[in-house]
């Protein structure tokens, strides 16, 4: 059976059950956000050694071939080109579409997690490299680590063989053991989708956010059935694009649902290996910096919502500059969000109310309950996102073999 459609029913199972369950009892909301917890934990649990070893053997290959140019400049042309697209595709629906106003919360400010670019700097260089492999959730020291390793290796074949061979026994290894993870994941599904669905029961019952989701369930289906196909098509040459998007299904549903983009990323470096055909040299390369950097689904959302909040509080409207401004910051901020692969949205629109100042620093509140639903967003954006950039790098430096739709997991 396809991943997919595991995944698919594992989903439709879980909003059956969280349709059963009667709302608005914390006891069946605790255990339901227990077990979703569990499941992401589950997902997650052979990643961090996975792109070590993967990334390990990338830039040692990449080195070696003297490819890591090319294909650096081709992953963060193509990270800042899908963050572009998508920013400037949120601001003209917003700014063209007049959504109806979020009524005004007498809710006070609370502490809320913000960036911190000196703790995100430092944590890249912890004392001890093997600090590195720590945490699981900021992916970019891990992959660093892995840079050193891979390119050290590169500098003197000769004396590297031996750990050469164990850099890729064990990336193999993963490969095999987060193959269980994704092949079981679709019963974590049922929890996790039970959880999201119990939480957007509660905030649909208000019926305030649905233009707002509407506007961005239009602009998912902008993106993901003409912008990206018709990319793919003149940018690869690409006769039928559409594949990039069936072979991205399994981490849209992922996605959407847990709203975790390092659970997206393990689902697809099986997908772009298996149905896509890249190679590991991209695949560990180019997918890791795309789950860390290419958040352009999330500066899409937090661009919205701030419009939407902007509005919300002022019948003004809006100064070339005032636009301008908006998507500089909806645009740079998406960069720095590599520690929060979870709910980033709502860390990147409290941080862009901060900044824009002039008494709207308290203005994420309105949005504060619909927040589940705009991660879950973001993050269908950012898993569609990373499978076309990610082919796309592949297609331009000819690292990946073509594989029939039949065949496709």
């Amino acid at each position: 059976m396809k991943v997919w459609i595991k995944y698919l029913i594992g989903t439709i199972l879980g909003i059956i059950a969280a349709f059963i369950l009667p709302l608005n009892i914390p006891q069946i909301d605790v255990v339901a956000a227990g077990f979703s917890e569990f499941a992401i934990r589950f997902g997650r649990y052979a990643l961090i050694p996975l792109i070590f070893f993967g990334s390990a053997m990338s830039l040692f290959n990449l080195r070696h071939n003297k490819h890591i140019l090319k294909t650096s400049v081709w992953t963060f042309a193509t990270i800042a080109g899908s963050t572009l697209i998508l920013v400037i595709l949120g601001l003209l629906t917003i700014l063209v579409v007049q959504l109806p106003r979020i009524p005004i919360t007498g809710e006070k400010i609370s502490e809320v997690p913000a960036i911190d670019l000196k703790s995100l700097i430092f944590s890249i260089f912890p004392f001890s490299g093997f600090d590195s492999l720590k945490d699981g959730v900021y992916l970019l020291p891990v992959f660093v680590l892995a840079a050193f390793a891979g390119g050290a290796c590169a500098s003197d074949t000769n004396d590297s063989k031996p750990l050469l061979s164990v850099f890729e026994s064990a990336m193999k290894l993963c490969q095999t053991m987060s193959t269980f993870f994704i092949e079981w994941l679709f019963v974590g599904l049922i929890a996790v989708s039970t959880y999201w669905v119990l939480q957007a029961r509660v905030i649909f019952s208000t019926a305030t956010f649905i233009p707002l989701f509407f506007m961005l369930l239009v602009d998912f289906l902008i993106v993901a059935g003409v912008i990206y196909p018709l990319i793919l098509r003149f940018l690869c040459k690409d006769l039928h694009p559409y594949h990039v998007l069936y072979a991205s299904l399994s981490s849209i549903i992922t996605g959407f649902f847990s709203g975790d983009t390092n659970l997206t990323l393990l689902i697809n470096q099986r997908h772009t290996k298996e149905s896509l055909g890249l190679h590991d040299d991209v695949n560990y390369f180019s997918l890791p910096l795309f789950s860390i950097f290419a958040r352009g689904g999330t500066a899409l959302v937090t661009s919205v919502c701030f419009v939407t909040i902007l509005r919300s509080y002022s019948s003004l409207g809006f100064t070339f500059f005032d636009v301008i401004w908006i998507f500089a910051v909806s645009f740079i901020t998406s960069f720095a969000l590599g520690n929060f692969p979870a709910g980033g949205t709502f860390v990147a629109l409290t941080g862009i109310c901060s900044m824009y100042g002039r008494g709207f620093e308290a203005g994420y509140l309105l949005l504060k309950p619909a927040v589940p639903i705009l991660c879950s967003f973001a993050a269908a954006f950012d898993a569609l996102s990373a499978v076309t950039g990610s082919y796309i790098v592949a297609v331009k430096t000819k690292k990946f073999d073509k594989i029939d739709l039949k065949h496709y997991i």
